[in-house]
This record gives structure tokens, sequence and C-alpha cells, in this order.
């Protein structure tokens, strides 16, 4: 079982190849990096943490697919795995939308888009010739030329029960960002429909701290997604989910909602308190289905992947 810890998105560029050799050395199993839009590229953050790295993964976390042509994604990919075998995952979603209407590639079908880029980055990364002639992509007799020995895992970052059953048939593994509890864990299981083969992975809101209201205090500041309408699929199989929707309904804005959000809610959304609890909560969350566990840092990075490396099981 596998616990993996991500790169935030803000990370200071001069800090991300100390931060992949810290979480190396800690012992993490996994880290991974976020592309969002007006950030940084997620294929360059995974080659410099694989470059500066010997045993870790590196998973990117996650691409739009749609912002790309499959085959030049398949040839950052396939690059990255010829040089660093078995070490490199790759994880491709629909994008959020409002960022993607932004940049001009918001697909009028997002499943389909997804579906037809996940299944060409695939079968080209495995060397096969790729004709495609479909709703968004469109190839004519495209191969790789050094496509690589030990393909890729490539994940879907999905959300919501179609998308989810989208992943299963289509997909290596499948991403959820977070928050993940057990029983989104159990449901997105159910909705993926696939074999033991394919890994789920989830991000966890993480803090660890030997005083659980530092701990919790200190992650409620993550938990602003939660107030937002994309955020409603993963808390939908909460048994609060009709109050929370009510509460976010009853806020001015996010730092009110997340505020008046009662204790408990926050220890379920997130992975928070001692260390006991947290590696309680990863094994809940692992025999709820995850294969494994990222935990998201909240605060000051470099110095919380040290607390949250006394978690690691």
């Amino acid at each position: 079982m596998s616990t993996g810890v991500t790169v935030p998105r803000d990370l200071p560029a001069a800090d991300l190849l100390p931060f992949a050799r810290r979480a190396e050395a800690l012992g993490f199993s996994s880290l991974w990096v976020i592309e969002d839009l007006g950030f940084r590229g997620g294929f360059a953050q995974a080659a410099a943490a694989l470059a500066v790295t010997e045993r870790i993964g590196v998973g990117l976390g996650i691409a739009p697919a749609a912002a790309r042509n499959p085959v030049f994604t398949a040839m950052e990919a396939s690059t990255l795995a010829e040089q660093f075998p078995g070490r490199f995952t790759l994880g491709l979603g629909h994008g959020v939308p409002t960022w993607m209407r932004q940049v001009g590639a918001w697909s009028r079908s997002p499943l389909t888009s997804l579906s037809e880029h996940l299944d060409a980055v695939r079968r080209l990364l495995h060397g096969e010739t790729v004709t495609v002639d479909g709703d968004r992509v469109h190839l004519d007799g495209v191969r790789l030329e050094f496509a690589p020995e030990v393909p890729p895992a490539v994940v879907a970052g999905v959300r919501g029960p179609k998308s989810l059953a989208l992943s299963g048939r289509v997909a290596d593994g499948t991403l959820l960002a977070e928050p993940v509890t057990p029983e989104y864990a159990r449901a997105a299981r159910e909705q993926i429909g696939a074999g033991p083969g394919h890994r789920l992975t989830g991000y966890e809101l993480a803090v660890v701290d030997d005083d659980p209201a530092a701990a919790r205090a200190a992650v409620r500041p993550g938990l602003l997604w939660v107030g937002t309408p994309d955020a409603a699929v993963h808390t939908a199989t909460s048994p609060y989910a009709e109050e929370l929707l009510a509460l976010r309904a009853s806020c001015a804005d996010a730092d009110e909602f997340t505020r008046r959000m009662p204790d408990a809610w926050v220890d379920d959304l997130t992975l928070a308190g001692t260390p006991d609890r947290v590696r309680s909560r990863i094994a809940e969350l692992r025999a709820a289905g995850l294969d494994e566990v990222v935990l998201f840092p909240v605060g000051d990075p470099l110095r919380s992947i040290d607390s949250l490396a006394r978690a690691l099981p």
C-alpha cells in the first residue's frame, strides 16, 4: 500500500527540487505534481523531480487532456518513461470547465473528448500505430518512434458516475481530488467497476500535529474549495451532504463557510490530527478502496512535509 505527497501548485520554483528530495528521504512512495491554469507545467515539474530522485514514483495529477494533442502528450510521457522506467504516472482529466473555456479548449462533449484522448495516448504509449477520426481527436497512422519498453500508467482524474465509469473502461487507474471520505471512496470504486488491477488514488488535505485542535485549525483554510459547486460530488455521499449545502448557501463567502464548518465535518473531510489519528484514517481509506493515499500539505510545504511523514505507516 502506498502513501504519497503532493507538490503544492504555488510552491516556489526554487523549492521544488528540495521538496522532491525530502519526500524521498522521508519515505513517501510517490510525489504528485499539479498542473493548474496559470501556475506551472506538469511535465516540466515531473521531469525535474524524477531527475533529482532515485526511487520515488512521480505522478502528474492531473493534466487537462484537451489542452494538448494526444500525440504530443504521449511523446512527453514516453520520454519520461524511457528515462525513468516504472517511476512516472500520467494523469489526464477533463480540466476545470472555467479554465478550459478561458483557453478555448472546453469540449461540447467532455466525456467523449476525454475518452478519445485517454484511448489514443494509451495506445501510442503501448507502441501501436493509431488512426482515429473522432469528435475531438483526429490521427492518421501515427506512432511513436521510441515507444517505452515500460509504458507509464495512464490514470484519469475524474468526478461523477459517468466519468468514473469511463475511467474504469479506458484508464489504468483513477485519481480522486480532495476530499475523499471513505463513503466517497467506496462509491467511486463501485462506479468505476474495474477489476483489481485498476488503481484508485485519492488526494487528502493533511495536517499532523500532536494537538488535534491545532491540526484542525491549520487544515481549515484548505477546505475553501469544499464551498464551491464543483465539490458537491465529493460530499454527496456524506450523511451531512444536505446540511453542508445549506451552510454554503447561508455564507457570504468561502472564508465564512470554513470558519462555520463543524469540527466533525473537518475531521471527516481531512486527515488532520495526531500521527495515530492520521494513520488510522489512512487505514480506513484503504479499507474503503483506495490503493494509494496522497497527502496534500496545508501551510508551509517544506515544514509540513516533515510532520506529515510522522503519520507514514
